[in-house]
């Protein structure tokens, strides 16, 4: 295996991560309307992702830096030719971690719903705006012979893209429902489990439908392996949630999440941009990459930071691994 498939394949990892740790946090985010019941909920919700989601985050800025510093024709293409929806991302992350720092800097009841109507918003987008993106990605776009993008906004709002999109959403807002429920105590652990099994279904069907076109119109033999492995893992999510194993049903999402970024990579191979006009003009791992010893350079400093960053990730859901409630928040100061 050459150096350039090896970081295409730690590319897909970072973001497996990234989609399986922010997919809860924006989960949550989303349903701080859906779930919560007053303002004390949105509180608990909030507190249940609190010390985790800008960690959370490193794994998009690891990803896209690597992208630049491997594939720097990827990057150039795929940031140009996405811009409106990535700045609309981008803007949206960058209010979210306002609104989790200042939303109790201040006492008034508007400011607090304002930050919080943000939350919510700022949580949905990206969920839905990611989908969109990748569907992109795997359908491939207008890029000419200059591995240029020639198309415009309107050419990433089709059909699939937009089912990946739903996608992503209805995921992600599972995966946080099953999340809620695992780190919280009494009625809001209980109507979180109730929420998960009809977010569930919702996903399952529009799940199913994206995956069964990705993989007849650009699937193989692993890629169907894939398939069916985030298929049985979402039956397993919804089963255990339903008898009260929220451990296992987290941990069955999380699997769907991974097996499902995991196929659109498969199908991907060795293309990373695959383009609509001419196949000769995509972009690969091989003409996208940069200079061996580029790569060389950046596998050793991946292989030292690595374990670090996952050392100390790992260390903070220990730390923060008990369940909270209502009775745990404290009464506003007056």
């Amino acid at each position: 295996m050459e150096l350039h498939d090896v970081w295409f394949v730690l590319i897909a990892v970072l973001w497996i991560g990234y989609f399986f740790l922010e997919g809860f946090d924006f989960g949550v985010g989303i349903l701080t309307k859906l779930l919560a019941r007053d303002r004390t909920e949105k509180r608990v919700l909030i507190n249940t992702i609190g010390p985790v989601w800008d960690g959370n985050e490193v794994w998009l800025l690891t990803a896209g830096g690597a992208t630049f510093a491997a594939f720097p024709e990827w990057y150039a293409t795929l940031f140009s030719g996405f811009y409106l929806p990535l700045l609309i991302i981008l803007v949206s992350l960058i209010v979210r971690g306002v609104a989790f720092e200042y939303r109790a800097k201040r006492p008034e009841e508007n400011w607090q719903r304002n930050w919080e109507n943000a939350l919510f918003w700022t949580s949905l987008i990206p969920a839905f705006l990611w989908g969109v993106a990748f569907g992109n990605i795997v359908r491939g776009v207008k890029i000419d012979k200059n591995f240029e993008y020639v198309g415009n906004v309107w050419d990433l709002l089709n059909p699939y893209a937009l089912l990946g999109g739903l996608v992503t959403l209805t995921l992600f807002t599972f995966h946080g429902a099953v999340f809620a429920a695992l780190k919280t105590v009494g009625d809001i652990r209980t109507r979180a489990r109730a929420l998960a099994l009809k977010l569930g279904l919702v996903t399952a069907v529009a799940a199913l439908g994206f995956l069964i076109w990705t993989q007849a119109n650009h699937g193989d033999g692993w890629s169907l392996a894939a398939m069916l492995v985030a298929v049985v893992a979402l039956v397993a999510a919804i089963g255990a949630n339903q008898i009260g194993r929220e451990g296992w049903a987290f941990a069955f999402s999380g699997v769907t999440i991974i097996a499902a970024v995991a196929m659109l990579f498969l199908t991907l191979f060795p293309n990373v941009m695959p383009s609509t006009l001419n196949p000769a003009w995509s972009l690969t791992v091989t003409n996208a990459s940069s200079s061996p010893y580029t790569l060389k350079i950046m596998t050793w400093c991946a292989g030292i930071a690595t374990p670090l960053v996952l050392l100390y990730q790992s260390w903070t859901y220990w730390v923060f691994r008990k369940r909270i409630g209502t009775q745990h928040i404290a009464e506003p100061a007056h």
